[in-house]
């Protein structure tokens, strides 16, 4: 209970520009003490697990970012159809490959945990993230306030 309160305080921290390194750092330490203490991970699982959660990661915000960018340099006024049925065919693409890293990221971690953990993992991210949102929402309430 401890560790959840001084992890509450640590989110208390998190400034509201993300973007910065160092914050993402943070955040992304925040984000390790969370799942690491909500798993209850024995040091054995825990060296095994965050090098497969790492890659997943990675390679999962990789698709992200470059999903993104061929977006944004998209002028959507001046798509002619063809172009923007191949886009479509790309952003199904995409979404085709985030779900074999998942189902590739699910077996490897069946192979060094239980199912259950599994679960709770995803269960936990989404906990996390929804705390991470609640927190920049409050931040940038408080910013419009002063």
């Amino acid at each position: 209970m401890k560790k959840i309160i001084l992890l509450l305080l640590l989110i208390g921290t998190f400034n509201a520009t993300a973007q910065d390194f160092k914050n993402r750092e943070r955040i992304k330490a925040l984000k390790v003490a969370f799942i690491t203490e909500r798993l209850e991970l024995t040091s054995t699982e825990a060296q095994q697990f965050w090098p497969i959660y790492n890659t997943f990661e990675d390679n999962t915000n990789k698709l992200r970012r470059e999903n993104y960018e061929n977006r944004r340099k998209t002028d959507i006024d001046n798509l002619s159809e063809q172009e923007a049925k191949v886009m479509l065919n790309d952003m199904v693409s995409v979404e085709n490959q985030k779900s074999k890293l998942r189902e590739k990221f699910v077996a490897d971690l069946l192979k060094v945990m239980p199912a259950k953990k599994i679960i709770l993992l995803k269960i936990t991210e989404d906990e996390f993230n929804k705390r991470m949102l609640q927190e920049m929402k409050k931040r940038r309430e408080e910013f419009k306030k002063n």
